[in-house]
C-alpha cells in the first residue's frame, strides 16, 4: 500500500480526543501534519485507547536517524543484545529516507508489546514544535478529552559526530557515498545509548503521574 498522509487534526480527533470538535482542532493546529503508515490499523488503534495506554513520540532534528533507530529498538525491530548490522540499520523503514518536507510530521511505526503506539517526529531547528504539541495536548486534557497518555522523548543527545556528519552529507548534500557509511558508523556507535534511552523512556512511562510528559534526556558529555 502506498504512503498515506493524514493531518494531525484527524490524529487528535481519532486518537487523542474522539469526539472533540474537528473544526476547532484544525484551527488550533494550523498546518501541522502527520504521516500514518498503516491505514489498516486505524480501527484497532481506536480500540486501544485508555488511561493505561501511552503514545510514545521519539523526536530528533530530522526524524530519520536517531529517532528512527529508537522506534525500531522500542518495537524490537533491532536487537538489544548486540550491535546492529549494516543491513539491519538500512532496513529500518524511514532510516535516512525522509527529507526536510517531512519535518513536523508524526510518523507511526507500530504498536509495542503493550499495545502502545510508537511515533517519530522531526523537529528541524525549531525549539517550539514539541512545546506547542504539549500545550495542545494539555488543552485537550483540561477539557477531559485526552484519552491516553503522551510521552515525548528527545533522542538528539544520543547522536555522535559521525551521524551528524552522515546526515549532512547524505540528506543535505546528497553525497550518499560518504554520508551513508558515516550514518552506519554513527548508528553502531550510538546503539547502546539509544537502547538505554528507550529503556529509560519506557520506565518513565510506567512511573509518571502526568498525562503528558517531555523527556529531554542527557547522555555522555552532551
Amino acid at each position: 500500500m502506498g504512503r498515506k498522509e493524514w493531518s494531525v487534526t484527524i490524529v487528535f480527533q481519532d486518537v487523542f480526543c474522539t469526539g472533540f470538535n474537528r473544526e476547532r482542532t484544525e484551527f488550533l493546529l494550523g498546518n501541522l501534519r502527520m504521516e500514518q503508515r498503516n491505514f489498516d490499523h486505524n480501527e484497532r488503534r481506536v480500540s486501544y485507547l485508555g488511561d493505561d495506554k501511552m503514545i510514545y513520540i521519539y523526536n530528533c532534528y530530522g526524524g530519520t536517524h536517531s529517532s528512527a533507530l529508537a522506534a525500531a529498538y522500542h518495537l524490537k525491530k533491532l536487537p538489544a543484545n548486540r550491535e546492529p548490522t549494516d543491513k539491519e540499520i538500512l532496513n529500518i523503514d524511514v532510516f535516512n529516507k525522509l527529507t526536510s518536507k517531512d519535518m513536523g510530521k508524526l510518523i507511526f511505526h507500530g504498536y509495542d508489546e503493550e499495545k502502545n503506539e510508537v511515533y517519530t517526529l522531526g523537529r528541524g531547528s525549531s525549539k517550539v514544535v514539541v512545546p506547542a504539541m504539549y500545550e495542545l495536548a494539555n488543552l485537550l486534557n483540561k477539557k477531559g478529552e485526552l484519552q491516553t497518555k503522551i510521552l515525548f522523548s528527545n533522542t538528539s543527545p544520543t547522536v555522535p559526530l559521525s551521524m551528524t556528519l552522515g546526515g549532512l552529507f547524505s540528506r543535505r548534500l546528497k553525497i550518499n557515498v560518504i554520508g551513508v557509511p558515516l550514518l552506519i558508523i554513527g548508528a553502531k556507535q550510538a546503539h547502546k545509548d539509544i537502547i538505554k534511552l528507550v529503556e529509560q523512556t519506557k520506565n518513565s512511562a510506567k512511573v509518571t503521574t502526568s498525562k503528558i510528559e517531555i523527556l529531554d534526556n542527557v547522555f555522555g558529555e552532551v
